[in-house]
């Protein structure tokens, strides 16, 4: 099939054209840099945003695909997890997109998006294999039996990981967005300048924390008032090593307990440099094989919510009119990751 995806569920209004849930034939992204003078992300700015954008951004990535409208097959939308407003455009615009040019359109989880951004990636990447999708909003691990069949293993117990970096891009007074200026910082830091806490790592589950770091971050920062540029950049190397080495250590667990030796790893924080070497080492120490995308597949897009898209609509799943935005997603019903995952299920 020849699939549009939409994605709006935060602050990047995206469209892509992919062909056979593997082919990326276009991918067009724009990013709200209008909230850095809020320091984060404002809700209804984003749905604002969104709404101007999105006509654009599909003629756009139409026209990068290089085929004609009338080629188009099936829509795709990220129709959760995320900011209700944000995720109202996207999901109104692609079932008004499917109903005026009678195509079949389904709502698809953000968060299985990440997946399958491995899967447009390494397209000979197959289940079983531990994932670890780690982002602003969600940092989780799941066990992927089958595509579309994931086993929920662990979830922060408080803040995503992601959401911790722009906190603390925030005490140390860079620029937004949070993540990567703190890896930038990190760089010209020393890792081991500071010991900051490791969530949950003396627990013996796949469950993570990262309340107790970010409260750590901020005690020193306000104990220590006029940091200079090279304390600054050890306090974010630390943090970074605290906050990334407890990912690669529940995730080797993951997959020691399961007897899986591939690890694919989703979502925003995927793209990180420190994350990335870690997992390097682990293959090279654990004969672990681990998957991350490439950076433009790791940040929120479009092409992933397509290649969701094309696995179910080729399985006969669609969604109906009733199709909704699901601001809070539950992570593992009835024993899956994702509550949509099941293609026997027709959608309301």
């Amino acid at each position: 099939m020849i699939v549009l995806g939409v994605e709006t569920t935060c602050d990047e209004t995206a469209v892509s054209v992919v062909r056979d849930g593997r082919d990326i034939l276009s991918a067009v992204t724009a990013t709200q840099m209008v909230h850095a003078e809020f320091g984060g992300v404002v809700p209804e700015v984003a749905a604002r945003a969104h709404l101007e954008t999105l006509p654009a951004l599909h003629e756009k990535a139409l026209s990068e695909s290089g085929i004609p409208e009338d080629a188009i097959e099936g829509v795709a939308v990220a129709a959760g997890p995320g900011l209700l407003g944000a995720l109202l455009v996207g999901v109104s615009w692609a079932k008004g997109y499917a109903r005026a040019r009678g195509l079949p359109a389904i709502g698809v989880s953000h968060l299985e998006g990440h997946l399958f951004a491995n899967r447009l990636a390494y397209p000979d990447l197959e289940p079983p294999f531990v994932a670890l999708v780690v982002s602003g909003g969600h940092t989780l691990l799941a066990w992927v039996r089958e595509w579309g069949d994931y086993v929920g293993l662990g979830q922060t117990r408080d803040d995503a990981c992601g959401e911790a970096f722009d906190k603390v891009a925030k005490l140390l007074g860079l620029v937004y967005p949070g993540g990567p200026a703190v890896s930038l910082a990190a760089d010209r830091g020393r890792p081991d300048a500071i010991r900051f806490p490791r969530g949950m790592r003396r627990q013996a589950n796949f469950d993570f924390s990262y309340s107790g770091l970010k409260t750590a971050v901020a005690l020193h920062v306000s104990a220590h008032p006029k940091l200079d540029l090279a304390e600054r950049a050890d306090i974010a190397a630390s943090f970074q090593e605290a906050a990334v080495e407890i990912l690669v250590e529940k995730s080797l667990l993951a997959c020691a307990q399961l007897g899986v030796s591939r690890l694919a790893v989703g979502g925003g924080v995927a793209a990180n440099r420190r994350l990335r070497e870690l997992l390097v080492d682990a293959e090279r120490k654990r004969s672990i094989e681990a998957f991350y995308p490439p950076p433009a597949l790791c940040t929120d897009n479009a092409a992933m919510i397509a290649a969701v898209g094309d696995f179910y609509l080729s399985l006969g799943a669609c969604s109906g009119p009733g199709l909704a935005a699901v601001a809070v997603w539950p992570l593992w019903p009835a024993g899956k990751v994702f509550p949509w995952a099941d293609p026997s299920r027709k959608l309301d």
